[in-house]
């Protein structure tokens, strides 16, 4: 059994790696912004109603996409407030377009994610170019 993680710097590249695929990241940008537009559409209409289906997006996104596309368990299980944060830090830096060197350090030094289909940002690279030549 792998030691607990106790910074938060080692949680972000674990964090990143359990999210090496693009597809997974993508559906937790999505939840998130579901989630985030519920909870301001509640506060805004006074409707507390809605702040569960806030929580059903934003996880179930996230969540689906751990379970059935990276094949693995969500950070969330173990360190619920670090990975809260960790999804906003990761959407922000997507919609800037900054995410790539933060995956690359994660993924330095031959780290691996935990997930069945879990990739490193060169695996995926090889898997683009392999499927470019294939065209």
């Amino acid at each position: 059994m792998s030691k607990p993680i106790q910074t938060y710097g080692e949680f972000w590249h674990f964090y990143l790696r359990e999210h090496s695929l693009p597809v997974t990241r993508r559906f937790h940008f999505v939840g998130s912004s579901l989630g985030v537009a519920t909870a301001v559409a509640a506060i805004v209409t006074g409707r507390a109603a809605l702040i569960p289906a806030a929580l059903v997006s934003a996880y179930g996104f996230a969540w689906f996409s751990h379970f059935f596309i990276e094949r693995n368990k969500p950070a969330s299980f173990k360190y619920p407030l670090w990975s809260f944060i960790s999804d906003f830090r990761m959407a922000g830096l997507m919609a800037v377009g900054q995410l790539d060197g933060h995956m690359e350090r994660a993924f330095a030094n031959g780290a691996q994610g935990t997930g069945t289909n879990s990739l490193s940002p060169a695996q995926l690279a090889r898997g683009e170019a392999q499927a470019q030549q294939a065209r």
